[in-house]
């Protein structure tokens, strides 16, 4: 019966996080946390992209030019 308790003390974190995942894949909850993963890059990219214009436009320069 110890060696049960010490198991779920030292990897409690790791049971925690397995439980949890399993609930996000059956509730298809990561489908949610994916689409806000991308609605926050986009909104980074796109302030990124206002704030250093000229930087953005000569990368992109460069990078047609290796094409």
């Amino acid at each position: 019966m110890n060696e049960i308790k010490g198991f779920i003390s030292k990897y409690s974190g790791a049971i925690v996080g397995a439980i949890i995942a399993i609930i996000i894949l059956c509730t298809h909850l990561y489908e949610l946390i994916i689409w806000i993963i991308f609605i926050c890059l986009g909104i980074y990219i796109g302030n990124y992209v206002q704030h250093n214009k000229e930087e953005v436009k000569e990368k992109l320069k460069k990078f047609i030019d290796r094409l």
